[in-house]
């Protein structure tokens, strides 16, 4: 949306094709029971309109699903943006054509359109993913994936229900269903860490004083880590006595929230601090859930804290004191069919009504790579891609002139918050395109020596830290066959933007530009 409304401002002609029936990328497919955001209200807004900061009210200290969507129709009639969007419509392939330098979409509408330039934002984690388990098409009741929920909601009363997943879904959407379900039961191949949000109605004192200090906070989330306000504490978790330690702990605990890994400065690359706030998470789940066997399976243990994207909970762990949820340890009693009445595995059978798919997506580079898109000399993606992403910065691929990626792979995008790295990007974007014009140049694409080395460096730092001792989505792990690469750029933020805008400034260094 923000892309579109920078484009009209530079005078161009717009198309957006979107496969929804409405604006709100992900708060549009994702309503599944609890779906929340892991940022503060806040602070995953824009920061484009100073009227629009001042005029939104949120009702809560982390925005649910359907305030975000509000929202996001707020900003669509705020700026009028749906004029230019056709809704209900999906891209199945784009194709560039070299002797007219004109990229050619098409849709599965029947729509053909040609455009100078071709900018993709779909999204992170919009490639849904459902496991290809043997017997699933026979299943005799109804099952959702969490990222393709009914619009009309779901009643779960009196069934017994399957949550297959625990991930960030997984974790939101199960302590809601146990209060409506007869019987949950919760199918678990890896226990994932959670902090609890300790969410809370908006203080209208606190709101009003970021309204009042939204310019000097916005300038911190741009130039900070991860594009969040969160106090990061530099000291390292081992120089601090073990008192002082657990009290850290204690207090960003208490606080709730993603601030947790800030704790201290060398938790997310070193293993000796890193597993003191895991053994302080684990404590956490023990003191909560009273069976010691399931507090114990619940417990992660295969991988550092913050190596896979942190969960943001609302009594998640509690809810196993229920006495209509069971816990399921797939690694030790792996899946092995889904029958016609419910879930086989190795050690039984587990009768249910209903199967929820919280298993998560073809990140990064799924969703592009749906799009069936062909560059110079025919080209395509995911042939150039079969090895992993390339790109230059995140926001071109070699070989595809005038196509730019928001939060693409080699950008921080999932590692920040979102909203920031997105408005980054169309910035960028919206500047690069206004100098083409401005000089006179009609193609721009990445240089293949600054991809190499772009590649090279965002898979160096990664190197330094402790993501790639987990199996997580970053690294797409979660899909089969798909390459091992540590996708997004964990460098921070603030230095991506300044690398960013001083190769603008240095004319697109890194970039062949033709005329």
């Amino acid at each position: 949306m923000y892309m579109l409304h920078r484009l009209r401002g530079l005078g161009l002609s717009v198309r957006v094709f979107e496969t929804g029936d409405g604006v709100g990328g992900t708060w549009y497919w994702n309503r599944y029971p609890g779906a929340r955001c892991d940022v503060e209200s806040m602070e995953y807004s824009y920061s484009f309109d100073d009227r629009l900061e001042q005029e939104w009210e949120w009702t809560e200290r982390y925005p649910s699903q359907p305030e975000i969507l509000r929202y996001a129709d707020h900003v669509a009639d705020r700026f009028d943006l749906r004029r230019d969007i056709q809704f209900g419509t999906r891209v199945t392939r784009a194709a560039y054509d070299e002797a007219s330098g004109l990229w050619r979409v098409e849709t599965d509408r029947g729509d053909v359109v040609a455009a100078r330039y071709l900018i993709t934002a779909v999204g992170c984690l919009s490639a849904a993913r459902v496991p290809d388990f043997p017997g699933a098409a026979e299943f005799r009741g109804p099952s959702f994936h969490t990222g393709r929920w009914p619009h009309d909601g779901v009643d779960f009363s009196g069934l017994r229900v399957a949550v297959i997943g625990t991930g960030s879904s997984g974790i939101q959407a199960i302590p809601v269903i146990a209060e409506q379900a007869e019987h949950v039961t919760v199918f678990q191949r890896t226990p994932n860490y959670s902090v609890p949000a300790h969410n809370r109605p908006m203080e209208p004192e606190y709101q009003g004083w970021v309204k009042a200090n939204y310019p000097d906070l916005r300038r911190r989330m741009r130039e900070s880590h991860v594009g969040l306000l969160g106090e990061f504490n530099p000291t390292s978790a081992l120089e601090v006595s073990d008192e002082e330690r657990t009290r850290e702990f204690e207090t960003r605990w208490t606080k709730g929230g993603i601030s947790f890994l800030g704790a201290y400065g060398d938790i997310p690359v070193n293993p000796r601090a890193n597993e003191l706030a895991a053994q302080f998470v684990r404590s956490k789940i023990r003191e909560t859930v009273g069976d010691p066997r399931t507090a114990e399976l619940l417990s992660p243990r295969d991988h550092p804290i913050g190596s896979k994207r942190i969960c943001v909970d609302t009594g998640y762990y509690a809810t196993y004191n229920r006495p209509n949820v069971t816990l399921v340890d797939v690694r030790a009693d792996p899946i092995e069919e889904i029958t016609p009445t419910g879930v086989r595995t190795a050690a039984g059978r587990h009768d249910v009504d209903m199967i929820v798919y919280a298993t998560g997506y073809d990140a990064m580079t799924g969703p592009l790579l749906g799009l069936d898109i062909t560059g110079k000399g025919g080209l395509s993606l995911r042939r150039k891609w079969e090895a992993g992403p390339r790109t230059y910065l995140g926001l071109m691929s070699a070989g595809f002139p005038n196509l730019f990626t928001i939060t693409g792979p080699g950008s921080p995008s999932v590692l920040s918050n979102m909203i920031v790295s997105i408005e980054q990007h169309v910035d960028w974007i919206a500047r690069c395109v206004a100098w083409l014009r401005e000089k006179d140049v009609t193609a721009i694409d990445a240089d293949p020596l600054a991809e190499d080395a772009w590649t090279a460096h965002v898979n160096e730092v990664a190197q330094f830290t402790l993501y790639l001792q987990a199996d997580s989505w970053y690294l797409g792990a979660n899909v089969p066959g798909k390459p091992r690469v540590f996708m997004p750029y964990v460098g921070g933020v603030g230095a991506y933007r300044l690398k960013c805008d001083q190769v603008a400034a240095d004319g697109y260094e890194g970039f062949v530009l033709s005329s």
